[in-house]
């Protein structure tokens, strides 16, 4: 029997993505001590001692800024995320630590500190210059999402409007420094063409950091078979992502079937978050009364980890939970502390406790070290 206490004492959590520091932005006036992290907050699905609960030991924090803002201030708002994030760690000495390179997580992690490493959510945050995408580099960028919901000028988004191209000249430029400088490459939301277009000129490991599979769940956001394999050739990780809409077919559908109920009814915001007039807003909430949303649950997110692991291996597959940055989460995963439960369900699936190590911290760790290994950004 695995003793999961001890495995995660010895090789914790490394997630690949949580939305807290925009959690923070929005509700708490970019205060990270306003939000009250060492306390808890119930209304988060993030604080310190839910983190501790879940044996998180490093997190790449999302410094996500909206795909449609205008450049000069999706630039602004990803440094002032990233402000975010390093107040946060200065808030909390004694339990965060800041760790830009992959040495810095594994001092952390021995130290019993949370490894505080941050992801742009999308390229409009490099506002198509090289030289932002080197000082955010500086500022301890360690990976890019080469889009987020919106295509850029020079990547297609998974979600966004059609066009002709996965990644432009200029795009596969941005993947080629990013080789360069140490950031690894994010192929999360990008559209399929861009996934190809990305494994064809990357020289380093590339990471999808909160997707799941289109196998089990089809839909754009996950990864088809055709892109694992090549992920697994290029020594990859996909760090399965807990939304149920992209690990159960129903939630997908009945998210899809809401989408067009607001639509119908004249309302705009997400799923699930309508804005418009009083009377079509209460029209929705009936709606949903009459169609009540299906739950996704642990074992609805081990089979997407089952299914990677037959792909491309147990040595290519990693967790990314997009905490704080979903409406809805898992039975059994609705916040950080929520982990051991996947793990417990993995475990009794036949999971060895050396592939349950790869798949909490190791692989995500060998694929950081073999992004930054001999990089510069002089």
């Amino acid at each position: 029997m695995i003793d999961l206490p001890e495995l995660l004492r010895t090789h914790p959590v490394l997630d690949g993505h949580n939305d807290l520091p925009w959690r923070i932005r929005e509700e708490f006036g970019s205060d990270p001590a306003a939000a009250g992290l060492a306390a808890g907050r119930a209304a988060l699905h993030t604080d310190i001692p839910r983190m501790r609960a879940g044996g998180l030991g490093a997190q790449f924090w999302s410094v996500f800024v909206p795909s449609d803002w205008e450049h000069p201030a999706a630039v602004t708002a990803t440094f002032e995320q990233i402000d975010v994030v390093r107040r946060t760690v200065t808030t909390h000495p004694d339990v965060f630590a800041w760790t830009p390179t992959a040495a810095d997580v594994r001092t952390a992690i021995s130290a019993g500190r949370i490894a505080s490493l941050i992801g742009a959510e999308g390229g409009q945050s490099i506002a198509g210059s090289l030289g932002v995408l080197r000082e955010l580099r500086r500022a301890g960028l360690a990976y890019l999402t080469l889009t987020h919901n919106d295509n850029t000028a020079w990547a297609a988004s998974a979600t966004g409007e059609p066009v002709d191209f996965g990644l432009t000249d200029f795009g596969r430029d941005v993947v080629r420094e990013m080789n360069r400088t140490g950031v690894l490459v994010d192929l999360s939301h990008v559209h399929e063409r861009t996934m190809h277009d990305a494994l064809d000129v990357t020289t380093r490991p590339a990471i999808f950091s909160h997707s799941s599979t289109r196998a089990v769940t089809d839909v754009p956001r996950n990864a088809l078979d055709a892109v694992l394999e090549r992920l697994r050739d290029n020594g990859g990780v996909l760090m399965v992502t807990f939304v149920p809409a992209f690990v159960n077919a129903s939630c997908a559908e009945h998210r899809a079937a809401a989408a067009a109920e607001q639509a119908r009814l004249g309302l705009s915001g997400a799923p699930y978050d309508p804005v418009g007039a009083q009377e079509p807003v209460a029209d929705f909430a009936s709606w949903l009364e009459r169609n009540p949303r299906p739950r996704a649950t642990v074992a609805d997110v081990a089979d997407h980890v089952d299914h990677a692991r037959d792909v491309m291996g147990a040595g290519h597959v990693g967790l990314g939970g997009d905490y704080d940055g979903t409406d809805e989460l898992p039975v059994g995963l609705e916040d950080v502390s929520g982990y051991p439960n996947l793990l417990r369900e993995l475990a009794d699936r036949g999971w060895s406790a050396a592939e349950l190590a790869g798949l909490t911290s190791a692989n995500a760790l060998r694929v950081l070290e073999e992004a930054q290994d001999g990089t510069s950004v002089d």
